[in-house]
């Protein structure tokens, strides 16, 4: 009678068993459903994923800024015929040729970025920055709407989207080509978030003899937030269209570097600044 009793309980503890196995995970499921199904959750992040770049520093910026800038096989006045993706979403990043590009960015501002309203203001209080460290002459005079056009553009590296600078192009109007340009800003690129001019080219009263381009360059690396440059050395007499210009040397990504030129353009009386 015992043992009849003991192999019952047996047969009941392997049907139960059994039971839970078959429906213990479907009946568990279902209970976790109703605890989240139609009810709001909230989970807190304590790292963002890995490989995602949220900001890039100066020299980062640079480095990129001056490969799109490279990068470009039309003259800056055909700057508006680049490829764009007219689409709501923004730019075909798969459409665009080459490792790097610089397309306008027809869709504007992304809301984080100097607005085309506020760009002539931000490009004089750069230009009185420069002035005030001694990079420009006091005499160049300020922007504004009527005489300058400023265009949104986005430098973008193609293989790493996430790694891209918008910057405003400011150049001086076509439609003052006739006008005098003495002691005036003709072309500067601007950085969208902060801006502070990358490079420049003005017409100042200054003369070759009477420029500095260590000093310069000393003072624009401090503005821009950038390491120390080096020298850069080249037996290349024809790196540039003009005879006067110093170029420096930038630490950029990885073992990549950018590289600024300081020059002047005798008779028209022009000093640029400018990466490549």
């Amino acid at each position: 009678m015992r043992d009849k009793a003991r192999y019952f309980a047996v047969f009941l503890a392997v049907v139960l068993v059994i039971a839970v196995s078959i429906w213990g995970p479907e009946a568990l499921a279902k209970y976790k459903d109703k605890k989240i199904l139609n009810r709001p959750n909230i989970e807190l992040m304590t790292e963002a994923g890995e490989g995602y770049r949220y900001q890039m520093n100066a020299n980062e910026k640079l480095y990129i800024l001056s490969k799109c800038l490279g990068s470009q096989l039309i003259s800056e006045t055909e700057q508006n015929a680049l490829t764009y993706y007219a689409g709501s979403a923004g730019l075909d990043y798969q459409d665009l040729d080459g490792s790097y590009a610089f397309v306008r960015k027809y869709n504007g501002p992304s809301g984080k970025e100097i607005t085309g309203d506020e760009i002539y203001a931000a490009c004089n209080e750069g230009l009185a920055l420069l002035k005030e460290l001694d990079i420009l002459p006091p005499e160049v005079t300020n922007v504004n709407a009527a005489s300058y056009d400023a265009t949104l553009y986005s430098a973008i590296d193609v293989l790493e989207p996430r790694n891209n600078v918008a910057v405003w192009k400011m150049e001086l109007s076509n439609s003052q080509k006739n006008a005098d340009k003495e002691n005036r800003l003709i072309d500067a690129c601007i950085d969208a978030d902060n801006g502070k001019i990358y490079e420049f080219y003005a017409r100042t009263p200054l003369l070759w003899r009477d420029i500095d381009t260590d000093a310069i360059i000393g003072a624009w690396a401090d503005y821009m937030g950038l390491d120390t440059p080096e020298a850069y050395e080249s037996d290349n007499p024809l790196l540039e269209t003009t005879p006067y210009f110093k170029k420096y040397v930038f630490a950029g990504m990885g073992d990549g570097r950018t590289i600024v030129t300081v020059g002047y353009y005798e008779g028209i009386n022009e000093l640029f600044l400018k990466i490549s």
